[in-house]
């Protein structure tokens, strides 16, 4: 039996910290925040389940990773469904045949495959090398300036011009009257929120939890103490920044209780232009169909920020430049860090949905315990 510390008490952390008692093992976890759940976590006010951190929706086509989950929550049948606010103009997201209609008055698949080809020919079959190119191969110019500039500008803190095309190529396009955002074969919420699903998977009489504590007070003395170290908090903090600071975005969010049953008819709106400065409003209670007391609500502004030391990161920036560098942390992690095992979306520098973060969780388990 070995004795496993897990830094961090998010999903990859608790996934791991499940997976590891079940196997014998004793497992300590730290978590700096003063909760559990990470960026999951969800907290009960007015009878709803209010998302802390931004709008969480599970969603997912690997059914082994779907049937896990569901051991912790019965989920319910939420669909993604967004809608973008530009300057008053609401349109349906993801880009299907509702948006052409209201941007373009188009009715038939082909009408509006014809005006997306007029628009995208300005590329002139050019491999789009960046976001504003690969949007406009995508949509073409009108969806691009209306629903595509002014949020991403507003969500990365880059120009278009600078951003990588990457980020846009999974953005759905439907040449159908569909307003679901995802095309995975499964989606919705936890019925009673996310909080409780890393509750049942820390509630192994294995596994020790405390919240509002701080691996580097005492970083040298858990190294020593434990045969084993899951780290899913920032790998180039954990090298005090010795090669450089990766880039991250953080963000800011301005919560309100209203008393209205209903604030915008919908759980996520998107502010596409430029100068609003919140990227999108979350009214929580739409997550679980307008569940929770009569006559109130709980909305969330979300503003994008630069990070600083002392921020919350939230995204990884993967551009070039920035994975050159995380490349140099992960050599120096092969070659220094001995038992510690980097994971999660800080450790790996990678942008996981929720899915993916626990399907990472579990490759580290089976390559850590073989089975």
């Amino acid at each position: 039996m070995s004795k496993y510390l897990v830094v961090g008490a998010g999903l990859f952390g608790a996934t791991f910290a499940y997976e590891a008692a079940k196997r014998g093992h004793q497992v300590d976890v730290i978590e700096r925040r003063n909760h559990i759940a990470g960026n999951i976590y969800t907290k009960e006010i007015d009878g709803i389940q209010v998302h802390q951190y931004g709008a969480h929706i599970f969603h997912t086509s690997n059914q082994k990773i779907w049937d896990y989950v569901n051991h912790f929550a019965t989920f319910n049948r939420y669909t993604n469904s967004p809608v973008a606010n530009y300057h008053g103009e609401i349109y349906n997201l993801p880009f299907n045949m509702n948006t052409f209609n209201k941007l373009w008055g188009v009715v038939t698949p082909q009408e509006a495959q014809a005006k997306i080809e007029e628009q995208r020919s300005l590329l002139n079959g050019k491999r789009p090398e960046n976001l504003e190119e690969q949007a406009i191969s995508l949509v073409g110019t009108d969806i691009y300036e209306k629903l595509i500039k002014g949020y991403t500008e507003k969500q990365w803190g880059h120009s278009t011009k600078d951003l990588p095309a990457f980020i846009i190529r999974r953005l759905p396009v439907r040449l159908t009257y569909d307003n679901n955002y995802f095309n995975d074969n499964y989606q919705g919420i936890p019925i009673g929120g996310y909080t409780q699903i890393v509750e049942k998977m820390l509630a192994s009489d294995a596994i020790s939890v405390q919240v509002g504590v701080d691996f580097f007070a005492a970083k040298d003395d858990y190294l020593k103490k434990y045969d084993h170290i899951i780290f899913t908090g920032m790998i180039d903090e954990y090298f005090a920044y010795s090669l450089g600071e990766l880039e991250y975005r953080s963000l800011k969010f301005e919560s309100e209780e209203l008393d209205v049953d209903n604030y915008q008819g919908n759980a996520v709106v998107n502010y596409t232009d430029a100068q609003t400065p919140y990227t999108r409003i979350i009214e929580h209670k739409h997550f679980e169909f307008g569940k929770g007391d009569k006559g109130k609500t709980i909305i969330t502004r979300e503003y994008p920020k630069n990070w600083h030391r002392g921020d919350e990161p939230y995204y990884p920036v993967n551009n070039k430049e920035n994975n050159a560098l995380y490349k140099q942390y992960k050599e120096l992690a092969d070659k220094t860090a001995g038992n510690v095992i980097f994971g999660g979306r800080l450790g790996q520098y990678r942008y996981y949905d929720m899915d993916q973060v626990i399907s990472a969780a579990l490759n580290v388990v089976k390559s850590e315990f073989g089975d």
